[in-house]
């Protein structure tokens, strides 16, 4: 009797002394065995493609009712105000919610600018101070006017701008527009660093503009946010040749094109997923399946509970709300609808599976019409479609539940195929084992009978020499 290796050395070259091929017996022995460890491995693929498939409709589902959520949201229908220029290479404005409603005519004669001043750079042959309205700037020896440049714009406190026009002029403007203030720019520096170009100081000054032909008015910026209630005006240029730039500013209403949009983002991601679901539930299982994919494929068919779930959100998306007026109160009223009844002549695939459409024209006008309608029905449905999706898709809901116990399925069926495996293993070492044993014996036998053979020819032998004798 031999094992492990020795026994593997010996079935090398089994039927040696047999002449039988053991290791086919052994086979052929052990694939009875191996035939419920293959059905228990295919049974744990599908498994795991179900939950695999049950995982991404329960992620699909939860998406869509994150959409459902923004749809129902107030926020959606926060109002806004639209505001118009009629010239906006002049002026352009923006409101908040709140500013005057209305038309306004706004002239600009001024444009607010900055200070500026003008210097000679000299780059100094040793290390020289530049104090810019009380701020310091130190200059190396043979340091260059960029160098100057960049460590005042780079400065986050210091009171200008600067820029080289060439390599030896520096020019300086307030940060800040507006009128200039007496002494404006104040400059000194060592080593005759900077020296004034006077002639070409200018001073600062503010914007000045009307509005529907009142007194001008002065400002230190071309920003704007006092000239007109709630409205924030950006000045471009002069309009006195063009005259007055008219400024509209609509009453405060919900963003219509926002809403359509977010109503068909909604409804692509809705189709997309029921149609995912439809894909799986209409996948019929392979009749006799051999490869991986095939067993993964079907799993789902004609799945009861999701069956239920699609038919709640079909439903959910035909009802009407209650407590809210007939005439408002289902997504048909605001244009989401499957399209054309089934049986119709032009009945799609789609509406039969019940994916949603949208008539634009229908929704715009509902919101143009009644607004807070839309706000209410949208609502309203997303707390009963929320409801109806959650049941099946929320932690803790039936598709979880199912994806746990198909993962303890799993669990269960490897543990299985292992202990079987164990005794499978066993087996064919006490086969292997027996066979081993077997082979010893015939080799015996033989030796033996091959003795036995001699002897007798040699008895043979002895005897007819005597009788010779």
């Amino acid at each position: 009797m031999t094992s492990g290796v020795e026994s593997s050395a010996l079935l090398s070259v089994s039927g040696i002394a047999s002449g039988l091929n053991t290791s086919s017996i052994i086979t052929a022995l052990l694939e009875a065995e191996r035939h419920p460890v293959t059905r228990l491995s295919d049974e744990k693929v599908s498994v795991e493609a179900q939950r695999s498939q049950l995982e991404s409709i329960q992620s699909s589902l939860t998406q869509l009712t994150y959409a459902a959520q923004e749809l129902g949201s107030a926020e959606l229908f926060h109002s806004s105000q639209a505001v118009t220029s009629s010239n906006t290479s002049q002026l352009t404005a923006t409101a908040a919610t709140g500013a005057a409603v209305g038309g306004y005519e706004v002239e600009v004669t001024q444009l607010a600018n900055s200070s500026q001043r003008t210097f000679t750079f000299s780059s100094p042959a040793s290390a020289a101070v530049v104090n810019v309205d009380g701020q310091e700037f130190h200059v190396a020896a043979g340091e260059s006017v960029q160098s100057l440049v960049s460590a005042i714009n780079a400065s986050s406190t210091a009171t200008v701008y600067a820029a080289a026009l060439g390599s030896g002029t520096l020019v300086l403007s307030t940060r800040a527009t507006g009128a200039s203030e007496s002494g404006y720019i104040k400059v000194t520096s060592t080593e005759g660093t900077l020296v004034e170009q006077a002639a070409l100081a200018k001073e600062g000054r503010d914007a000045i503009y009307s509005i529907d032909g009142a007194p001008s008015t002065t400002a230190s910026s071309n920003t704007l946010t006092e000239a007109i209630p709630g409205v924030t005006l950006s000045l471009k240029s002069l309009t006195t040749t063009t005259g007055p730039v008219t400024v509209e500013v609509q009453p405060p209403e919900a963003n219509t094109g926002t809403i359509v949009a977010q109503v068909q983002s909604f409804i692509k991601l809705y189709n997309s997923t029921i149609g995912s679901i439809q894909h799986q539930l209409s996948t019929k299982p392979s009749t006799h399946p051999e490869t991986q994919a095939e067993f993964e494929t079907g799993t789902l068919y004609g799945d009861t509970e999701l069956l239920a779930v699609l038919n709640e959100m079909r439903e959910s998306n035909y009802a009407r709300q209650a407590g809210l007026p007939s005439e408002m109160s289902s997504l048909a009223d605001i244009g989401v609808s499957t399209g054309a009844p089934s049986g119709a002549a032009t009945t799609s695939q789609g509406t039969l599976e019940g994916q949603l459409q949208l008539n634009t024209t229908t929704l715009e006008n509902a919101l143009q019409s009644d607004p807070s309608g839309v706000e209410k029905v949208l609502h309203e449905w997303s707390v009963g479609f929320e409801s109806a999706v959650n049941r099946a898709a929320a932690p803790g809901g039936a598709l979880e539940s199912r994806t746990q116990a198909d993962t303890s399925e799993q669990s269960r069926i490897t543990a299985r195929i292992t202990a079987m495996n164990e005794v499978i293993a066993l087996h064919q070492k006490t086969l292997e084992e027996q066979f081993t044993a077997m082979e010893a014996a015939v080799s015996r036998n033989k030796s033996q009978l091959s003795w036995l053979g001699s002897q007798v020819s040699s008895s043979s032998s002895s005897g007819s020499s005597s009788s010779l004798g």
